[in-house]
């Protein structure tokens, strides 16, 4: 695959912008903000194609099994999983990527993106992609620079240098990169014409990138190259060696080599795009009404403008009347309300609920495993009630719990339960019992997914509360493992 481009997939942050349908348990490229697939499986399936190899994708531990599932949803494979141990930004991320590629071909051409972007013409970035890779293949970085639409302030932008085109086929020279600026400053700098946004997008050989680390961040080289070398297979991963990876500093690609290279090269690019930094930018993307306003199914708008409208759950109706410029947002679990003007500032509520100890911060009511889902109907002081859905073909772990029993009753398929010694069949309108202590399994044998009720007793609930002795998904210990 010499002459092909390897997409490296970026899909380790949080997005905590988009809270509340964004958190650290599900972030927002998992999730469909805009359409009917969810950023990370658009941003795959824009880098398909003649040319294209399959996907590396680079994530954390609790995401690499709904990354895999929504890969085979689109109906690819990735070409490699790097589990990062913790984030560290970008800049490991990426380096971890180039020498993964380097060690089989050293002129491996990659184009590295973040997984939460929306580009609505794939066919157009494409071609910008391969009109920009033959400045790669001779060893230039090139960075993708978008055509601003606005005076922008969420953005970091790019300077071109003197006499350079910003609405040329292919790249062109590049001065410097900008901090987010204020707003004086963005609007001066659209005035001024030559300017774009930086979109976060590289295209590079993996040789040019390791030798721009050695250069200009030997600190970042040193353990990102040890944690690779001694990574190690965890079924379809790489785990990326953990002892290694705590020595890497936490730091941006742009701040590591992009701002400090002499071989950069922009490729100016106009077909529209967005990183979805906030609910402004999806009320945007959305295409408001005539009146302004986006409402999803379960919302309505009424005498509203300039507002969008956004309920999660069918059980949940969110109306909206004589609104102006807000962002409404319900899940099952929580409410946002918002000026426009203020949806940046989302960062500073999960702040604080995280200072309450409110677990909606981080986390769902629905949790995704990689052997399907459940979902948490009520919570009580020692009671749980759990909807539980199982795919076909999975089983959850062998375990027992030291603080709680269950109760399991199935509503649609079959399952196949295993309570200590015993194995039995359990069909709709039947349930089972699990005492404290016993050591049980649920598994589905069936074509179809599997759904029960699963009625939580005891002194403690906790995910954690799991001690695993089988598991076919290699979890280890812990909540998710």
């Amino acid at each position: 695959m010499t002459d092909f481009i390897h997409p490296v997939l970026l899909c380790g942050g949080s997005g905590t912008r988009l809270w509340p349908l964004s958190r650290k348990s599900f972030p927002k490229q998992f999730s469909r903000l805009t359409g009917v697939e969810s950023l990370f499986q658009g941003a795959a399936r824009r880098l398909m194609g003649p040319g294209f190899a399959a996907p590396v994708v680079i994530t954390g531990n609790d995401f690499r099994f709904i990354v895999v599932e929504q890969l085979a949803a689109i109906e690819t494979s990735p070409q490699a999983i790097l589990i990062e141990p913790e984030g560290r930004n970008t800049a490991p991320a990426v380096l971890a990527a180039a020498l993964h590629l380097r060690a089989t071909n050293p002129d491996a051409l990659l184009l590295v993106a973040p997984s939460d972007h929306v580009v609505p013409d794939a066919d157009a970035f494409r071609a910008a992609v391969q009109a920009a890779a033959p400045r790669a293949r001779a060893g230039d970085i090139v960075t993708f620079g978008i055509t601003p639409t606005r005076p922008e302030t969420g953005y970091g932008y790019l300077e071109l240098a003197p006499g350079a085109d910003p609405r040329a086929q292919e790249p062109q020279p590049l001065a410097r990169f900008v901090e987010k600026p204020k707003a004086a400053q963005a609007e001066a700098m659209i005035a001024a014409g030559n300017f774009l946004w930086n979109a976060g997008i590289f295209l590079f050989t993996a040789e040019t990138l390791v030798q721009a680390f050695r250069t200009h961040a030997p600190v970042v080289l040193d353990p990102v190259s040890t944690a690779v070398a001694e990574a190690r297979p965890d079924l379809g991963f790489s785990r990326l060696d953990a002892t290694a990876w705590a020595q890497v500093p936490d730091i941006s690609v742009d701040y590591a080599i992009m701002e400090k290279a002499s071989n950069l090269a922009v490729m100016p690019f106009s077909a529209g795009w967005s990183d979805l930094g906030g609910w402004d930018a999806v009320w945007q993307e959305a295409g408001p009404d005539a009146a302004g306003n986006v409402a999803s199914d379960n919302a309505t708008a009424i005498g509203c403008e300039d507002t969008l409208l956004r309920s999660e759950s069918p059980r949940v109706e969110l109306v909206g009347i004589g609104l102006k410029d807000i962002i409404a947002v319900a899940t099952t679990d929580a409410v946002l309300v918002a000026h426009k003007s203020q949806s940046q500032r989302v960062k500073e509520a999960v702040a604080a609920l995280q200072a309450k100890g409110r677990a909606q911060a981080t986390t769902f009511p629905t949790d995704h495993r990689p052997w399907g889902m459940f979902e948490s109907l009520v919570i009580g002081a020692r009671f749980q009630v759990k909807r539980i859905v199982v795919n076909p073909g999975a089983a959850l772990s062998l375990q027992s719990h030291h603080h709680r029993s269950e109760h399991w009753i199935v509503v649609e398929g079959t399952a196949r339960v295993t309570v200590d010694d015993q194995v039995r069949l359990v069909t709709e309108n039947q349930s089972v019992y699990i005492p404290l202590g016993a050591v049980h399994r649920m598994e589905n044998p069936g074509k179809v997914p599997m759904v029960l009720i699963e009625v939580q007793t005891g002194s403690y609930l906790g995910e954690d509360d799991i001690i695993r002795y089988e598991d076919v998904y290699s979890r280890g210990q812990g909540a998710k493992g």
